[in-house]
């Protein structure tokens, strides 16, 4: 029986958990002895303590399959939190997005090593936010990759990859989510063989010439600047979706843009860049950018709710002719 960690915290990360849970109790020859996450932390105004997804996730698996697997939430991988991994007597930890580096120590509580799922096709966008950089890039394809962990980062052997064909819709929510959905699938391949064979496959060694490195995001990301193109500007409300979101100025309010789309009628106009010049039945509220036009249809005022373009355009009688940004 093979013994495995899994290391995870935000809900795309329950998902291969999950699927691993769901085929022990169908009696596969592995167990999760352990599920590794964040601590709780405080969020919205009333700053109550709550579990990650993973964490939440786990009391749904003991629901749903009569399975208990031990929760623990270190602040950091510390001696005291290795002691932990090592009574569970592990032999494989099977990680995605869990946002922590594993030292040596800690890896060498693990017989088999590791394995990591990437939402990217390695050795492309090594880092923590390849979906963003696909979109933003404007990538006809990306994927998902089941790697070896190793020291460097995202380094590792690849095990497994399957290619996400890109139709330039993608948000990245919707991204992550088909990623991890695919990525369970192969996770679960791998676990089933290497628990009958008692170690992991064989991988193939990444071509560190063809590395790229994608970087964190912040909040003044979500910045729109209208001088960038149509595309360039929906590629950012679509990477940026949830976060850290779009947003810009208008009459001295912050808006946020929430979803957008390109004017299929691409012409050119003598306003300004940020000018809204009209509305289209069916696309939206028509803004002049750097190059091209493009149509919000879903917005809202920061302290205000989301509205689509129709409800928001009532609401704000006088936005025509607006123009966005912060003006000099």
């Amino acid at each position: 029986m093979l013994n495995i960690v899994y290391a995870g915290s935000p809900d795309v990360a329950a998902i291969p958990l999950l699927k691993l849970a769901e085929a022990q109790a169908k009696g596969a020859s592995f167990r999760i002895v352990g599920i590794l996450t964040n601590p709780a932390s405080a969020q919205k105004r009333s700053k109550e303590l709550i579990p990650t997804p993973v964490a939440q996730t786990a009391s749904e698996i003991q629901q749903k399959f009569n399975l208990q697997i031990p929760v623990l939430t270190p602040e950091k991988l510390d001696a005291q939190a290795r002691n932990q991994i090592a009574s569970l007597n592990p032999d494989l930890l099977v990680c995605f997005a869990y946002g922590h580096f594993f030292g040596p120590k800690f890896m060498e509580l693990f017989p088999l090593g590791g394995i990591n799922l990437h939402p990217s096709l390695l050795p492309k966008y090594r880092g923590c936010a390849p979906v963003p950089a696909a979109i933003l890039n404007l990538d006809e394809k990306t994927g998902v990759t089941i790697q070896k962990i190793a020291q460097e980062m995202d380094a590792g052997d690849i095990l497994e990859q399957c290619i996400i064909d890109l139709s330039g819709t993608e948000t990245t929510s919707f991204l992550l989510k088909k990623a991890a959905e695919l990525g369970a699938e192969l996770l679960l391949k791998i676990v089933t063989e290497a628990s009958t064979k008692g170690e992991l496959p064989q991988g193939k060694p990444q071509d560190g010439s063809l590395a790229t490195t994608c970087t964190s995001l912040c909040k003044e990301d979500g910045c729109i600047n209208w001088q960038l193109s149509a595309k360039e500007i929906d590629a950012r409300v679509r990477a940026f979706s949830p976060w850290p979101g779009t947003f810009t100025e208008a009459n001295g309010n912050i808006l946020k843009i929430l979803e957008t789309c390109l004017y299929p009628n691409q012409c050119h106009t003598e306003n300004i860049a940020g000018s809204v010049i009209g509305t289209d039945k069916q696309f939206g509220i028509m803004v002049q950018t750097g190059n091209g036009i493009i149509c919000i249809q879903r917005l809202q005022w920061q302290t205000k709710k989301a509205v689509n373009w129709k409800e928001f355009i009532n609401g704000s009688r006088n936005f025509l002719g607006t123009i966005l940004g912060k003006q000099d």
